[in-house]
């Protein structure tokens, strides 16, 4: 960045104030939230509404500091890994928590076939909606906030050491591996959150989950599909390099200076979906209401 023209000064400044403001703008929001959200589901939104202004301010750290991608995509990559965990637990929590789920769909069934892995197995049978199979699904994406870490530090200790090479896609080099695993993971992790929201999608379309679905999804796609697209495009010198820019060196700031502007426009359209006024779940049959648990004074 020492070698920016005039244009080049204002977009880095422009991109700034957009993830400067996309910060204020979900501070905004946590001071709200612990104002009016009951103390059981604060901390669910808090995390699930950080992805987009974390993903911003790690991208903006890596477009000004450029040594620093590997290290920045470690800390966007391990939060988002929690944001889908946490995901899930809040379509648990807008059903009432745990115990008035399992009563709510005591006689039902998860549909398993469907995305990401097993969207083309209709074959497959409908799993009963029990304790053990709701430990499962929270297990599906425990995982992944367990081992993303995991990965992303070795990557980080093989690239200090010189044998990781993020651009290296040869059967030889170690990213090729580490990437497929994560991948792996990755797909398993959203499998249960696909489950789950086929499941309460109905009954909380009050609460407005499918705009709220679309927006986990839009983080998803553009902080990895969509990098995961700009890199190879790099890799194949589709996008040509620029002295002193190399082909990766221009695909890296490529894909953060796109996640800048897609996250400050999703953390804006965010503020106005998790703080809209919604309507209540009318609790199970024969189930007394559980205190604040399920309220949600918005």
């Amino acid at each position: 960045s020492a070698g920016l023209d005039l244009a080049g000064v204002f977009l880095f400044a422009i991109l700034t104030l957009m993830t400067l403001i996309a910060n204020l703008v979900f501070v905004e929001e946590v001071v709200y939230i612990y104002r009016k959200i009951p103390p059981s589901k604060r901390s669910i939104l808090i995390w699930v509404n950080a992805a987009a202004p974390v993903i911003a301010t790690t991208s903006c750290i890596g477009m000004w500091i450029p040594r620093s991608t590997m290290f920045t995509d470690f800390t966007a990559a391990v939060f988002f890994a929690i944001v889908i965990h946490k995901f899930l637990l809040m379509m648990i929590k807008e059903c009432g928590g745990q115990k008035l789920f399992l009563r709510r769909f005591e006689n039902d069934r998860f549909k398993i076939s469907t995305g990401p892995c097993c969207c083309c197995c209709l074959c497959l049978p409908h799993v009963r909606i029990t304790r053990r199979t709701l430990l499962w699904l929270k297990l599906g994406t425990f995982q992944f906030v367990f081992f993303r870490p995991v990965l992303m530090f070795l990557s980080i200790v093989l690239w200090t050491n010189g044998n990781y090479k993020p651009y290296n896609l040869s059967l030889d080099g170690a990213a090729i591996w580490i990437n497929c695993f994560i991948w792996i993971l990755t797909i398993i992790a959203l499998w249960p959150v696909g489950i789950m929201f086929q499941q309460v999608r109905t009954i909380l379309s009050c609460k407005k989950i499918i705009p709220k679905f679309a927006l986990y999804q839009f983080i998803l796609i553009l902080s990895q599909l969509q990098a995961a697209i700009i890199n190879i495009l790099a890799m194949q010198r589709i996008i040509p390099c620029v002295p002193p820019l190399s082909s990766s060196a221009r695909g890296a700031y490529m894909i953060q200076q796109l996640l800048i502007v897609e996250m400050f426009l999703i953390t804006l359209i965010s503020r106005v979906v998790y703080r809209r006024r919604y309507d209540e779940l009318e609790p199970p049959e024969g189930t007394p209401e559980e205190g604040n648990d399920n309220k949600q004074t918005l």
